[in-house]
C-alpha cells in the first residue's frame, strides 16, 4: 500500500463496562469531565484520518499518521498492558493510550514512525513514552519510562554516539511529547482559558528529536488560547474550533485547533521554525469502530470513510 496524505487519532475505550454504542455526530453535545468515563464505555474506537505534510531529508514531504488513543488496563508495577489481569501481581489501572503512525516516503524508500503515549486515565499524568522509526539507514527505538521523581530514558539507534541511557528529573506540570495533543483536547476539562496564556514544561516529542537527531531535554512551552472559538476548515468539513498558539523555547512556533464540542478531536495542527515547515496534519474524517474491525479485511473500505486515499 503506498502511503496516501492523511493522519488517524483513535480514542478505544477496552477497560470499561459496555453500553450501547453511539457513533461520534458531529456537533454533538460536551461530555462534562466527569462523564468522560461512561461517554466512552462502549468498546469503540475513535479513528481520525489526517494528511500529514513535514520536512524531512532536506525536503517537504507528504503522507499519513495513524493515531490511537485508548483506554485498557495497565500494570502499574510493570508499566506493560495486562492481558490477563486476574493474573497480575500488584495494582492494574486504566491507561489511556494515544498512538500516532506516521507514513511517508522520501525518494523511493517510506519512512515509518510510531509513538505511543501512556496516561492514568483518571488524571492524565504521565505513565511511558516509547517511540520506533524505520528508513533507508535502519531502526530506532525510544522508550521514557515514568516514577515519581525522573524519567528513564533508553535510547537504540543505529547511527554512532546516538544509543543512551540516561534519567531526566521529572517537571512539575511538565509535558512530555504528544502528551500535549491529550492535554489541549481537555479530556478532564478546559487546560486553559479563553484568552488566557500558560508556560509550561515540555520535552519535545521524539518524532520532532528524530528527525533533528537532537537530546531529549525540557524546554518552555509557552501556549496562549486564543479569546473566542472560530470556524476552522479541514477537509473533513468546518467545525467550531479552539486555537492554541505556541512557542517554544528551542525555537519552534506551533498552531493546534481542537474542535470545541465534545469529544475535542484535534482538528489540525502545525509546526514551524522560521520558514521550515516542520510537522503539520488536517482532519479528512472520522469513523467509531470495534478494534476487531480495524484488522478485517476490507480496509480499503475503511480507509476510504477516513478520507485516506492510496
Amino acid at each position: 500500500m503506498v502511503p496516501g496524505t492523511a493522519v488517524v487519532l483513535a480514542l478505544v475505550p477496552l477497560f470499561f463496562p459496555p453500553r450501547p454504542s453511539t457513533p461520534i455526530q458531529e456537533g454533538s453535545q460536551p461530555v462534562a469531565p466527569e462523564d468522560l468515563d461512561a461517554a466512552w464505555a462502549d468498546g469503540l474506537a475513535e479513528v481520525c484520518g489526517y494528511r500529514w505534510k513535514g520536512a524531512r531529508d532536506g525536503a517537504v514531504r507528504t503522507g499519513e499518521i495513524v493515531a490511537i488513543l485508548a483506554t485498557e488496563p495497565f500494570s502499574a508495577v510493570q508499566h506493560v498492558r495486562v492481558d490477563r489481569p486476574t493474573e497480575d501481581v500488584g495494582e492494574v489501572i486504566t491507561a489511556l493510550r494515544l498512538e500516532l503512525l506516521r507514513s511517508f516516503r522520501t525518494g523511493v524508500t517510506d519512512v515509518r514512525a510510531t509513538s505511543s503515549t501512556y496516561l492514568r486515565a483518571d488524571d492524565l499524568s504521565p505513565l511511558k513514552f516509547t517511540f520506533s522509526s524505520s528508513d533507508w539507514n535502519g531502526q530506532t527505538y525510544e522508550e521514557i519510562d515514568v516514577n515519581l521523581k525522573a524519567l528513564a530514558l533508553d535510547v537504540r539507534s543505529y547511527l554512532q554516539d546516538e544509543s543512551v541511557r540516561k534519567t531526566i528529573a521529572r517537571k512539575p506540570d511538565g509535558l512530555v511529547g504528544d502528551q500535549l495533543f491529550v492535554w489541549m483536547r481537555g479530556l478532564r476539562g478546559a487546560p486553559i482559558e479563553p484568552g488566557a496564556s500558560k508556560s509550561v514544561p515540555l520535552l519535545t516529542d521524539a518524532f520532532e528529536r528524530r528527525a533533528r537527531h537532537s537530546e531529549a531535554l525540557w524546554g518552555i512551552a509557552v501556549i496562549t488560547r486564543d479569546a473566542e472559538s472560530a470556524p476552522h476548515e479541514v477537509p473533513a468539513g468546518t467545525f467550531p474550533a479552539i486555537a492554541y498558539r505556541i512557542k517554544t523555547s528551542d525555537g519552534r512556533v506551533g498552531e493546534v485547533w481542537i474542535e470545541e464540542p465534545s469529544p475535542h478531536r484535534v482538528l489540525a495542527w502545525k509546526w514551524t521554525r522560521l520558514e521550515e515547515l516542520l510537522d503539520s496534519a488536517e482532519l479528512t474524517g472520522t469513523q467509531r469502530w470495534k478494534v476487531r474491525e480495524m484488522l478485517d479485511d476490507g480496509q480499503a473500505v475503511q480507509r476510504v470513510a477516513l478520507g485516506l486515499g492510496d
